[in-house]
């Protein structure tokens, strides 16, 4: 006879997602001062900002550096063990050091401070403990303190790191925004993976220089499609004599024109051409690229150059490549 498993009682689960969630939200009334003085000194900081942090606390701060570096800071973790046997000689007096200790008395974080004051650096705490060594040697300190643990023996570290991560990222996107950082520097600096792929330049995608497709106003119709099909994006775009840009031809107008009057081989471009086509500037990330086409039906744009002339052009299939699909 097969025993049935009885389900799993889910109710301390919810209980741990309350709590860490409730330690989170108690943050947010208690903001102040503090912690504007503490985004200033982040942008103010003409060096890098160095996370610490030991134990559970260490890998929020692995967390908060990577983020601050994926956002325009430099920004790296030192292990606090590690920099009293060494590497301490990392820290410039330009540097800030943002430690991260619940207690506010970790040994190996608090080993760090007198050194940190000679060398001249500044340095920002966030603590559950606003009365702690770390948070009185700060020169900011960030109140992080929850009222209890998620765990049940209210011993194992969760909503406590959970709340430093949150205030963490509360820092990093407040610095974001105070930096002007824009979605053209996250992918700067994001080149790899989906997200840099949605966020590269048209310029980097498009077909440029002789691969792009163009023809004069007064091209035979017969060049025109010789053009379209050795290019092979189903268009050209359409120039004048000065290689300004009037008008493009697609494969529609084609065969609108073919339907439309049976002497299409005696046309030239400009009978045929649509004016004034779609034109993005050759900085437009792929991902609006993408969206300008979903938007308006079409499968190509005009990437645009100095003088309205042609700097290249995009298809529908170059941001296939770029998987933003």
């Amino acid at each position: 006879m097969t025993r049935t498993k009885a389900p799993t009682d889910r109710s301390l689960a919810r209980k741990v997602l309350q709590t860490e969630a409730a330690a989170i939200l108690a943050l947010v009334d208690r903001l102040d001062d503090s912690f504007d003085r503490a985004v200033r000194m982040l942008h103010e900081c003409q060096g890098r900002v160095i996370v610490t942090g030991m134990g559970k606390s260490g890998i929020i701060s692995r967390k908060i550096a990577a983020t601050l570096a994926s956002t325009g800071t430099s920004a790296f973790f030192l292990h606090p063990a590690e920099a009293t046997h060494g590497d301490l000689g990392v820290i410039q007096p330009s540097d800030l050091l943002l430690a991260i200790s619940h207690s506010g008395e970790t040994q190996e974080v608090l080993r760090l401070l007198e050194a940190i004051r000679r060398i001249g650096a500044k340095i920002v705490a966030i603590t559950g403990n606003p009365a702690s060594t770390l948070a009185l040697a700060a020169d900011v300190a960030l109140d992080c303190q929850v009222s209890e643990e998620a765990c049940p023996l209210n011993l194992v570290p969760t909503a406590s790191t959970t709340a430093a991560l949150a205030l963490g990222d509360a820092l990093c996107m407040t610095l974001l925004v105070e930096k002007g950082f824009r979605e053209e520097d996250f992918a700067m600096i994001h080149p790899g993976g989906k997200l840099g792929k949605k966020l590269m330049r048209v310029d980097q995608l498009m077909h440029g220089g002789a691969e792009a497709p163009v023809v004069k106003t007064d091209t035979p119709m017969r060049d025109v499609i010789y053009e379209m099909s050795s290019k092979g994006l189903g268009m050209t775009c359409v120039v004048n004599a000065n290689l300004e840009l009037v008008g493009i031809i697609t494969d529609g107008d084609l065969r609108r024109s073919m339907v439309d009057n049976n002497r299409l081989l005696e046309m030239t471009a400009r009978d045929v051409m649509t004016k004034r086509p779609i034109v993005i500037d050759p900085s437009t990330l792929a991902a609006q690229a993408l969206l300008i086409m979903e938007q308006r039906k079409i499968t190509s744009l005009v990437v645009g150059g100095n003088a309205q002339t042609v700097a290249g052009v995009l298809h529908l299939h170059d941001l296939w490549r770029t998987e933003l699909f």
